[in-house]
This record gives C-alpha cells, sequence and structure tokens, in this order.
C-alpha cells in the first residue's frame, strides 16, 4: 500500500471517529495552548484567539486593533488596574442595522464578562455572533498584547 493511500484510510478512521465522540471544544482547546509555548495571533481568521498566559498586565489603557468584522469593524479598549483587565470598552462594533444592533446587544456584554472572568481571551465564541466575537477577541487580544508585562 502507497504512503499517501495509507494516510488517507488513517485520516478517515480518525475523523470517522472524532465524529463519534463527544468532543468538548473548550477542554481541546485549552490542552492544545497548554501545549503551545507562547501565544500567538492565528494567521487564520477562523481559528480560535487565544492568550495563553494571563497575568500581571502594565496598568493603564490600551487600545486594540480594530478587526473586521464582515458587518463592519470591531474595535475595543482594554483598561487595566492592578495588574488585572477590569474592564474593557468597545469603541466601535457593526450597528448599521437592526440585526446587527440585536445581535451585538446581547453578544458584547457576554463578551466582556467572559473575558474579564477569564483574564484573557480563552473564551468561548457567542453563538450567532461568531463574526463580531472573533473580531472582538483579536482585538482585545492586540490591546493585552500591548499591556504585556
Amino acid at each position: 500500500m502507497k504512503f499517501s493511500t495509507l494516510t488517507s484510510i488513517l485520516a478517515m478512521a480518525a475523523a470517522a471517529f472524532l465524529a463519534t465522540v463527544s468532543v468538548d471544544t473548550a477542554h481541546a482547546s485549552q490542552w492544545f495552548f497548554q501545549q503551545t509555548p507562547d501565544a500567538v495571533a492565528p494567521a487564520d481568521p477562523s481559528a480560535p484567539v487565544q492568550l495563553a498566559a494571563s497575568g500581571a498586565f502594565h496598568d493603564g489603557s490600551f487600545t486594540g486593533a480594530a478587526f473586521d468584522a464582515y458587518y463592519g469593524m470591531v474595535q475595543v479598549q482594554a483598561n487595566i488596574q492592578s495588574g488585572q483587565l477590569a474592564s474593557v470598552k468597545v469603541l466601535q462594533f457593526p450597528n448599521h442595522s437592526g440585526t446587527s444592533r440585536s445581535i451585538n446587544r446581547q453578544a458584547l456584554p457576554m463578551l466582556k464578562t467572559e473575558v474579564i472572568s477569564a483574564q484573557n481571551t480563552r473564551v468561548n465564541l457567542i453563538s450567532g455572533a461568531t463574526l463580531t466575537s472573533r473580531a472582538y477577541l483579536r482585538s482585545l487580544y492586540s490591546a493585552l498584547k500591548k499591556a504585556g508585562a
């Protein structure tokens, strides 16, 4: 059997196995990033954004880069007090339509609560607000990178 054929068979078997078991993506994500020595912003826009290490940040306000959420740009400002993420201010977000306003009215406070609790960007995306969640977390990641100790 050729190497490429064997590789294809193994890939299909792995895919079939993973389709039959319940995979907790949050735990799988945590495991993966515990194995990664440094936090790196992923190049793939569909990849989860993670900041591997939480810890002491420099105090102050740090503005993240603006990221495209398809329906508009998302940009946040991280406010650090006593070395901890104290609050996140959303500077811009998609709000051009009733749907965007409705989605973001629910998603943005949820994201804020989760990242402050986690003290990093290792949180789940908000279902129904995936594009906004990714852009929010990317912007926060860039702000926290500036605040890094």
